[in-house]
């Protein structure tokens, strides 16, 4: 990177939008000296952060992902709120590059003066969930972005990793008919905390409103994640701007309960832990991928096993402790 972390620090505190875009593009570097600086940089940043509500947003591909945020980020920012948003793109497979391109995807929230997003590339994290969200979460908030919104790729594992970043976990459906329930799995509902039903317009505004009923019910019957807040579910129409006010509201209600009881600081303290032993794993993974010795024992060891010659057990206990000697 061209600039010292002291000029990264203050561009950030001072609200500089492209200070904050380098310093994301920093943290999501490998190299490790950029690893290096990046964790100088977090370091003097993280008194500034955590006073932002921190939302993840996810659905099927196609139930209007990109419409709905755009719209919600216009309205809360009509609210005197800050929205970043960062959107974790498929990878290209050749280059590891971010090929979705939110900005065009977003491109009039893109171009408002309290809003910020930032498409990164999923890479080869569980579900597509980028490595260095979380890292660029609070250089958003150290920024002054008192929302966060993390959009996932779809609905599969990444929601769990998710899950595990953010205060409120928010689930976009579209209306269906009677088998909508079906088509998703109980585990991506039992992690919602809000559950909203896209496309409540036209003709398919008789089907939104049973799919939130729908939902609604099944929400009654899933063990409570909180004791200060029930999940819900809401209707809106991310296309005609209605709804997204009454989303918002339920929002600021969920936080309101669950800081009020003590169960959302306690939430972060524990997320937070999670990310310290989630880094451990990952620099070990790292470093014993770069191993010169471990590296010269793979090929075979990996013949051996697809031969039978050995137990994948045995294999990787053999290359563990060559890693460790």
């Amino acid at each position: 990177m061209g600039e010292s972390a002291d000029e990264l620090i203050a561009g950030i505190r001072d609200g500089d939008r492209r200070a904050l875009a380098r310093a994301i593009t920093l943290v999501e570097s490998t190299r490790p000296d950029h690893r290096q600086q990046a964790t100088t940089v977090l370091e003097a940043l993280l008194p500034a952060t955590g006073d932002s509500v921190r939302i993840g947003i996810s659905g099927s591909p196609g139930v209007g992902k990109s419409t709905f945020i755009e719209t919600f980020g216009l309205q809360i920012a009509d609210l005197g709120h800050r929205l970043a948003v960062l959107a974790v793109d498929p990878s290209s497979s050749r280059t590891g590059g971010s090929i979705l391109g939110d900005k065009t995807r977003m491109a009039e929230l893109s171009r408002h003066p309290d809003a910020f997003i930032r498409p990164s590339p999923g890479g080869t994290q569980l579900g597509g969930v980028a490595r260095r969200t979380r890292e660029a979460m609070l250089v958003c908030e150290a920024a002054g972005f008192d929302v966060v919104v993390v959009e996932t790729i779809g609905v599969g594992q990444s929601e769990v990793a998710v899950a595990d970043m953010v205060d409120l976990f928010l689930l976009l459906v579209a209306p269906g008919g009677g088998d909508e329930l079906q088509g998703i799995k109980r585990g991506i509902i039992e992690l919602a905390d809000l559950v909203v039903v896209n496309k409540a317009d036209g003709d398919l505004a008789t089907a939104a409103g049973r799919t939130k009923a729908d939902y609604a019910n099944a929400l009654h019957l899933l063990r409570p994640k909180w004791t200060a807040w029930t999940a819900q579910a809401q209707s809106c129409s991310a296309l005609e701007g209605t709804g997204i006010g009454e989303v918002w509201q339920a929002i600021e209600a969920f936080r309101a309960a669950t800081l009020g009881s003590g169960e959302a600081e306690r939430q972060r303290q524990g997320q937070a832990v999670a990310w310290m032993w989630s880094e451990v794993q990952d620099t070990l993974l790292d470093q014993l991928r770069t191993d010169l010795a471990v590296g010269a024992l793979v090929a075979p060891l990996e013949a051996d096993v697809a031969a039978g010659k050995i137990s994948p057990t045995a294999a990787a206990t053999r290359l563990l402790e060559v890693f460790t000697a």
